[in-house]
């Protein structure tokens, strides 16, 4: 996985969650874009979870980025 491959995933319009699976088998749920923060080299990236906790997550160490289907507009 790339930087340029999560950018497009955090600044895609409409946003649709996404999960980071890293190496070690962890995963970090991404549901909004204001729960990602990325350093300015792209190197690591801040997850936020809904209780205001966080874990760093270096990039390099990541293996995909699941998305989560597009929501369905009602008909």
């Amino acid at each position: 996985m790339t930087i340029q491959q999560l950018r497009a995933a955090h600044r895609a319009t409409p946003f649709r969650p996404f999960t980071i699976h890293m190496a070690d088998g962890r995963c970090f749920s991404v549901p909004h874009p204001d729960f990602l923060s990325m350093s300015p080299s792209g190197r690591t990236v801040i997850v936020y979870q809904e209780d205001d906790s966080f874990s760093i997550l270096d990039l390099l160490l990541t293996t995909e980025i699941e998305m989560s289907p597009p929501s369905r507009s009602p008909a």
